[in-house]
């Protein structure tokens, strides 16, 4: 016993120095020059490699089985790895390295705490919208709340070219192809009669993952198929206003299930980047059509039928070309905003309040768009998700949230390395959204359960108990699908960063699904004291797992759903 537990603990503390090794690697090649290319994919690859190895240690069952489907299509280095910011500066200055930075006045940001309120705004934003409307989701439901929705879009639509005789107003959809053609009645039955009407203003496009294709596509069932891969990313746009969220366009994520959102107020720079990021998806898409066919935009490589290889790469470039030409577009803004300040100091101080007036706030707060497209070959998110778990010090807590909770082994392998405290919320599996669901897909809570108490005998296992606590979220009538991560460094009551947007923390949103969220990352007191109030409202509901949790009837785990929980772990 005692060296069956020594020979486990070794393979822990293997697995953490792999995890801080991979890390190190992505430091150390942020100092390169950037001409050194070769230098700088040697690295990232001897990143990957540390990875892997440590994946196939962790999971010896199922990759023989899921290796063809796991293969990374485009080893594509994206962008130099981060380094650590001068002194002086905030302390996460060192995302803008990887990212475009916008900073922006606090009173912009509205933090919002229920699904009707997301709702109601949705509603309300449509229906004052001008120039555009960019909305990406998983899927567009069926019910009479989104109908509704599509009939603010139709109203606004009809009332600008009744405006202007030509609408300068554009709607653009991006949804997932698989999930958007469900049943005979779904998201594209839904919007073709806007498509019908406005031809020229209204865009639908249909992501579909280029991992499903061949045999494989006409094996697997509907439902099944979106295992595969998915357009996750949720992000709803009105002119110059965002809203970030993990919540879909569908009754339930209007009504009762739990989930995050953020209104960025009057952020022109973070609206053009949303529009161009959801444009660059949409073109390597499938358009939708009048008729409910789809094709693709002229000249593109198609993702099930062409080149795989081929359509990655170009996906990538598109993705790219976004990500670094805001973040030049910023830095140039940065700069030129840093030296007008310098100049016009002095005048300032001579002709006090009546020249300050017209001045642009000097920002407090900090948005970073974070991108994993792991299929494209571009893992922003996890690299940044990975170093502030790794950075992160001690007796600084974090606070992370997941409607799913299945972590990739290196943010387990961090969070029992890593220093700082951890409070972790996650579905009890009656607010899980599978549960109650007919066929296999009703173990799917059982499944989650099997994972949670794994990861919570491996706490107890290192003593961790008071460092990591897991926290199940619990509430009549409800569902839970909020998901982020909050950051209070030590000495702090309030969190200083929070990470919101579509990723689970999981390998579908590392390895399988299209992915975006924000860092934000504020100084401002009030705005600090409305991200504690959302995470203290969301942990109020939730209770503290201890063993007896595992030994209630409702989380009895059949032999069967243990046996195959290990081989389908990395497909939800």
């Amino acid at each position: 016993m005692a060296a069956a537990g020594s020979g486990r603990r070794a393979g822990l503390m293997a697995a953490a120095a792999a995890a801080g090794g991979a890390a190190l690697w992505r430091r150390l090649s942020a100092w390169l020059p950037r001409g050194r290319l070769g230098l700088v994919a040697l690295l990232g690859r001897l990143s990957d490699r540390l990875s892997r190895g440590r994946d196939r240690r962790a999971r010896r069952s199922s990759w023989l089985l899921l290796a063809p489907l796991l293969t990374p299509p485009v080893p594509v280095i994206t962008a130099p790895p981060c380094s650590l910011c001068p002194e002086g500066a905030h302390r996460f200055q060192w995302i803008r390295n990887l990212v475009p930075e916008f900073g922006i006045s606090s009173s912009h940001v509205k933090v919002l705490s229920s699904p009707s309120e997301f709702y109601e705004l949705l509603k309300v934003q449509i229906k004052t919208a001008k120039q555009r409307v960019v909305m990406a989701s998983l899927y567009l439901g069926t019910g009479l709340l989104e109908q509704e929705l599509v009939d603010c879009l139709e109203e606004t639509l009809e009332k600008s070219l009744q405006a202007k005789g030509s609408s300068n107003l554009k709607v653009s959809i991006l949804l997932d192809y698989t999930r958007g053609s469900r049943g005979r009645k779904n998201s594209r039955t839904m919007l073709i009669p806007l498509l019908q009407r406005f031809p020229e203003q209204v865009r639908v496009s249909l992501f579909h993952t280029p991992n499903l294709r061949g045999l494989l596509r006409l094996l697997i069932p509907e439902r099944f198929n979106e295992t595969i891969g998915l357009q996750h990313i949720k992000v709803y746009l009105f002119d110059d206003n965002v809203i970030l969220s993990g919540a879909n366009l569908s009754d339930l994520y209007f009504t009762n299930r739990q989930d995050r959102y953020v209104l960025l107020q009057d952020s022109p720079e973070i609206a053009d980047f949303f529009t161009e990021l959801v444009d660059a998806i949409g073109d390597v898409s499938l358009q939708l059509q009048r008729d409910d066919t789809v094709q693709m935009m002229e000249g593109m490589v198609h993702p099930y039928q062409g080149d795989k290889v081929a359509y990655c790469e170009i996906a990538n470039r598109r993705v790219m070309e976004v990500i670094n030409s805001a973040r030049t577009r910023q830095e140039l803004l940065h700069a030129k905003t840093f030296h007008s300040s310098e100049q016009g100091s002095s005048l300032l101080s001579q002709q006090g309040s009546q020249a300050s007036g017209g001045l642009k706030t000097e920002p407090d707060t900090w948005i970073y768009p974070l991108i994993q497209m792991k299929p494209f070959g571009i893992q922003i998110d996890e690299m940044v998700t990975e170093t502030l778990l790794t950075e992160a010090e001690r007796d600084a807590r974090i606070y992370l949230s997941t409607g799913y909770f299945n972590l990739t082994q290196a943010y387990m392998d961090l969070i029992l390395g890593t220093r700082a405290e951890y409070r972790i919320l996650l579905a009890s599996p009656e607010v899980n959204g599978f549960f109650g669901a007919k066929g296999v897909a009703g173990a799917i809570p059982a499944a989650y359960v099997y994972i949670e108490h794994q990861f919570y005998s491996e706490v107890c296992y290192l003593h961790q108990q008071e460092r990591v606590q897991l926290q199940e979220y619990s509430r009549a009538g409800w569902t839970f699908h909020a998901k982020g991560l909050w950051l209070y460094l030590a000495g702090s009551d309030l969190p200083c960063l929070t990470l919101i947007g579509s990723p689970n923390f999981g390998y579908r949103s590392v390895h399988r699904d299209l992915e975006a969220q924000v860092a934000i990352v504020t100084e401002n007191k009030a705005l600090q004291q409305q991200l504690h109030q959302e995470q203290e409202q969301l942990y109020l509901c939730s209770g503290v797992v201890s063993s007896s949790t595992f030994e209630q009837p409702n989380r009895y785990v059949k032999l069967w759903v243990k046996l195959v929980t290990p081989l389908i772990k990395n497909f939800f």
